[in-house]
């Protein structure tokens, strides 16, 4: 029999909080650029990243299966999406689960990454220039991969949208989940191009910070990753990927 409500509620919490105990047991979560473990990992854990990416609007998630290029990109979007500083802490895996991230869509303080990087966590100015530019150069080494696929994605979506005219006995229902999905896709890449360029205004902001507080020849490393960095999102806001091949439409054989 299916379980009552509260006890589904009760159940999925005491399922986090033993995933807790089992974190706070191992030390830490994350492996390589910061990232959770594969074993605390789901092939559907970042389904959820597109449902809230278009603000104030009610409307339902599609219903339709995602592609293995939507979940990816889903996958992809979440580490550029979620704050740099809280990949490193025992708590991230629950924000890949959609427990703890605050909404995707708030504007992000331009402070909060120097406040927390300028901290007394850090031992040392070098350790702060450090945990700097290794942010910076792990989000680098994310973006080619997220922008192919977003590329992929919004390509096969105007795809979709032109072969809507030519399905036979297309119903409502259809025509409504497609078009959410195409809405869900291209709001996600939309949020995370947002988020990138409030991210390289952070880095700036607390390396403009460092330099004040803790004057050092590791600036330069730091600022040129940011300056990298920058220069990468322009080349792919006007540029498709460079491994990217654009492919013949269905709705072009009618």
């Amino acid at each position: 029999m299916p379980l009552p409500p509260q006890t589904a509620f009760w159940r999925r919490h005491l399922a986090v909080l033993a995933t807790l105990a089992l974190l706070t047991g191992c030390g830490t979560n994350n492996g390589d650029f910061g990232e959770v473990r594969g074993t605390y990992l789901r092939d559907d854990m970042h389904d959820w990243v597109a449902y809230g990416a278009y603000a104030n609007e009610k409307i339902p998630a599609s219903s339709f299966r995602l592609t293995d290029d939507e979940r990816a990109l889903r996958d992809l979007s979440y580490p550029l999406i979620e704050a740099p500083y809280d990949r490193q802490e025992w708590y991230s895996v629950f924000g890949e689960y959609n427990e703890v991230i605050a909404d995707p869509r708030a504007v992000s303080m331009r402070a909060e990454y120097s406040n927390r990087l300028l901290s007394g966590r850090f031992r040392s100015p070098s350790a702060q220039y450090a945990r700097l530019t290794d942010d910076i150069r792990n989000d680098i080494t994310r973006l080619p991969q997220f922008f192919e696929t977003a590329t992929r994605v919004l390509d096969i979506d105007a795809k979709r949208r032109e072969s809507l005219v030519i399905v036979s006995d297309l119903s409502p229902k259809e025509r409504d989940n497609a078009i959410r999905r195409m809405r869900e896709n291209s709001s996600l890449v939309a949020l995370v191009q947002s988020k990138l360029a409030q991210r390289v205004a952070s880095y700036r902001y607390a390396l403009e910070r460092l330099v004040i507080v803790s004057p050092s020849a590791q600036a330069v490393d730091a600022e040129r990753s940011i300056n990298q960095m920058q220069a990468q999102i322009a080349y792919y806001r006007s540029h498709p990927a460079p491994t990217w091949v654009r492919e013949q439409s269905l709705a072009a054989n009618h």
